[in-house]
């Protein structure tokens, strides 16, 4: 038995909704990963203003301007030059 014609046209509509359906789920995807791409990207610029911010307030809590006054108002002071020791490691000869 032979197919009408349409049957064939009926499954060649079938199979061109199909296509359709298949590119227009494609597109939407395609959107919704490229709002969630924007979303990570603008995450990652705040994050990286956060830790320019927070490497400035490191060196500029190791600056000796911050670390003297703290040192000083727990009780330690500056060693005098006389008071400084340079160690040096004694160097193994490979002879």
């Amino acid at each position: 038995m032979r197919a009408r014609g349409r049957y064939w046209v009926a499954g060649w509509l079938i199979f061109f909704l199909a296509i359709l359906a298949w590119v227009a789920g494609r597109q939407t995807a395609g959107v919704v990963a490229a709002s969630e791409l924007e979303q990570l990207r603008q995450q990652r610029a705040t994050l990286e203003a956060r830790q320019g911010e927070l490497l400035a307030r490191i060196r500029e809590s190791r600056s000796r301007e911050v670390l003297i006054p703290r040192a000083q108002a727990m009780g330690l002071r500056l060693p005098a030059d006389s008071e400084i020791v340079i160690l040096q490691v004694p160097r193994l000869d490979s002879r």
